[in-house]
């Protein structure tokens, strides 16, 4: 089941940060670096964080995966993160938080999101979404990051 979460909830956010740091191993593998910056978020800044936070919640209350976003629903939608967490890929949550958010934002006029050119499998969610490249810039020196961009008026007329 796909839920809000309550970054009030103490718990909550210890599972989110759990998560982010799993899931980040796993980005700087698929993007072949082996040592990537220390994760800035805390609990804290994670607490006091202005993203939307979505996750695929267990019936158990784990979080399986989670999709963050800023913006204003009816302007430009930034998805900061899409991370699921590695016992559960290949499961199609990431595509399912992704299209939740999509349908969930409906009078949204651009969604936008950046993933590692490296990263086949966000890569390959992305564009299966719709999602069209639009840049690339490099994040650090050999990790290039591909900008993507969705119109879903595009998207609706398919």
């Amino acid at each position: 089941m796909i839920a809000q979460l309550s970054l009030h909830e103490p718990e909550i956010v210890e599972q989110i940060w759990s998560l982010q740091h799993a899931a980040y191993r796993l980005e700087a593998y698929a993007v072949g670096v082996q040592h990537l910056p220390p994760l800035p978020d805390t609990f804290e800044t994670l607490r006091n964080s202005s993203e939307a936070f979505y996750g695929e919640v267990s019936p158990e209350g784990e979080i399986l995966g989670t999709i963050a976003v800023s913006g204003k629903k009816d302007e430009a939608v930034e998805i900061t993160r899409l991370m699921v967490h590695p016992q559960h890929l290949r499961q199609g949550i990431g595509k399912s938080l992704l299209r939740f958010v999509i349908e969930n934002y409906p009078d949204t006029a651009l969604f936008k999101v950046t993933a590692g050119t490296l990263n086949a499998p966000a890569v390959s969610l992305y564009e299966q979404q719709g999602f069209v490249a639009t840049g690339t810039m490099m994040a650090m020196p050999n990790v290039e990051l591909t900008l993507y961009q969705l119109d879903p008026m595009k998207l609706s007329s398919r």
